[in-house]
């Protein structure tokens, strides 16, 4: 069976606070019931002043209580003797009968109590079922038994009350304890007792049961937003936030949806550009194509070895884009097949230099490389993907640095990291463009970018390459008009390098 939550925390404080009211009521109860009685027994024996006081007559005539030593019954006889109360005072005539606690008229009353029978006209109290001469029992100050109760006498089972006599103790008066109270009075305010007792009970139970409902429902409360807000992603509304009205971690929970919904709410975004720019760069090569085609096949265009080219170079276009697509994909999906071995990433790019010096001899860009043999910096990577990296960022260059033009390229090496850049001599970018070269398919000028064949996709590739090895590219305005693209790999292993090998470019070119 299915419980809701709000039922299950509801129950829980419900539960504990029963637990914790039963239990103190319940202790209450015994402890107050077990102390009155006590009190109740410490009273008995603080009447029984009149037998203390004739006790200390009987030591001054006998100091050893020799005579109630021998005579077990003596004891007693003068028990009941000094036990007896004083009689009542007599009632006076002339009360109206009305008045009078037996309802007789006073003549009546008169002659009753001139007879001595008005004490069986007032009502008496109920008879004691253990008397309380036969409850007591009398040891010396050595605590050696005397007269009464042949019991042994201890706290736990009896009251003490001292026979104090010239300042010295002479003897203990022990009177057996009540395991139950049979005195109506007594009684009564126990059962009154029992009945407060039981009565804030069950108030702290109510107010606990709303308490804890309120509660509930305020805990609980986030928790719907929470899941009224998951039930609209998944419908999704990435526009979808919940209000943050604690600090707690309800509160920590409330901000972390929001920021996931923003997060897809931003990639959803992405994923809509990303398929228009997609298909903006498929449809124009193959726009081309097909009016190509078209025009040949309506003999508009005649099939030569020059249209036959255009047609390739469109083909090989699309193709280029594929690929790339297919490249991002991958690295997306951590598939991006990776043959690690120890690479030194400053030789790599010294092998892609020589590849590309004539393309740049011919675009009139003069190519600056500042990168000493030494020190040898050995990675773990992928020879042919870092190959790949250089010749993005070279073809980058190519296709957009004015001629003529310069490109320097230096390295930094340093105890934690080795530093490679690429620092054309313009035109740069936009400022606000910077951040976003690396962004799949942005363009900063889409018409220039057509003209210059670019797709948007081979600063993005770059970045993928670099992260796979560990590594981060940035990109930033070099000074003067041109684009400085930094890459900053992983330290060396072992963490060290020679420091006498550390190269930095002139302060002009140095990383920022």
């Amino acid at each position: 069976m299915r419980i809701k939550l709000t039922y299950k925390i509801f129950g829980a404080f419900l539960l504990t606070c029963v637990m914790i009211v039963v239990l103190t009521v319940g202790i209450i109860h015994f402890y107050v019931g077990r102390n009155f009685r006590d009190f109740i027994n410490k009273m008995e024996l603080e009447k029984l002043d009149n037998i203390v006081n004739a006790l200390k007559e009987e030591h001054e005539r006998d100091p050893g209580w020799t005579a109630l030593r021998t005579d077990p019954h003596r004891l007693w006889r003068k028990m009941l003797r000094w036990s007896e109360k004083p009689p009542k005072p007599d009632i006076p005539v002339g009360i109206p009968s009305h008045l009078h606690p037996t309802g007789r008229p006073p003549e009546e009353m008169e002659s009753i109590s001139k007879s001595g029978g008005i004490g069986r006209l007032l009502p008496r109290p109920p008879r004691d079922p253990l008397p309380i001469i036969l409850r007591l029992t009398l040891v010396d100050a050595q605590e050696r038994f005397v007269a009464g109760m042949p019991t042994r006498i201890s706290e736990k089972s009896h009251t003490l009350r001292p026979i104090i006599l010239n300042g010295k103790t002479v003897g203990w008066l022990a009177l057996q304890k009540r395991e139950r109270l049979s005195n109506p009075p007594a009684l009564a305010f126990l059962k009154q007792q029992s009945q407060v007792f039981f009565l804030t009970g069950g108030g702290i139970l109510l107010l606990a049961s709303i308490v804890s409902f309120l509660l509930s429902k305020h805990l609980l409360a986030p928790i719907r937003e929470l899941t009224m807000g998951t039930q609209a992603l998944t419908s999704l509304q990435f526009d979808t936030r919940i209000q943050v009205r604690t600090g707690d971690e309800l509160g920590q929970l409330a901000m972390d949806f929001n920021r996931m919904a923003e997060t897809l709410s931003r990639y959803e975004t992405m994923r809509k550009q990303w398929l228009s720019d997609i298909s903006h760069e498929l449809r124009t090569p193959l726009s081309v194509l097909r009016g190509e085609i078209e025009a040949m096949q309506d003999g508009v265009r005649e099939i030569t070895d020059e249209a036959l080219e255009s047609l390739h170079a469109e083909a090989l276009h699309m193709g280029k884009i594929v690929d790339d697509l297919h490249e991002l994909s991958l690295a997306d999906s951590g598939a991006l097949r990776m043959e690690r071995q120890p690479t030194q990433p400053v030789a790599v790019l010294k092998e892609t230099l020589k590849l590309f010096e004539t393309r740049f001899q011919q675009a009139r860009i003069a190519i600056a490389a500042d990168l000493p043999v030494e020190p040898k910096v050995t990675l773990q990577g992928d020879a042919s993907r870092l190959s790949q990296l250089y010749t993005n960022l070279l073809e980058n260059t190519l296709r957009y640095a004015d001629a003529p033009g310069t490109l320097r390229i230096w390295r930094e090496v340093s105890s934690d990291q080795l530093s490679l850049f690429f620092e054309d001599s313009g035109p740069g970018v936009p400022q606000e463009s910077v951040d976003h070269l690396f962004d799949r398919l942005y363009k900063v000028d889409a018409s220039r970018t057509r003209n210059k064949g670019g797709s948007g996709l081979g600063l993005a590739i770059c970045k993928a390459i670099a992260e796979s090895h560990g590594a981060s590219i940035h990109a930033s305005s070099a000074p003067g008009s041109g684009l400085r693209i930094g890459i900053l790999f992983p330290p060396p292993p072992h963490g060290k390098q020679n420091q006498k090998g550390k190269h930095h470019a002139p302060s002009e070119y140095s990383h920022r």
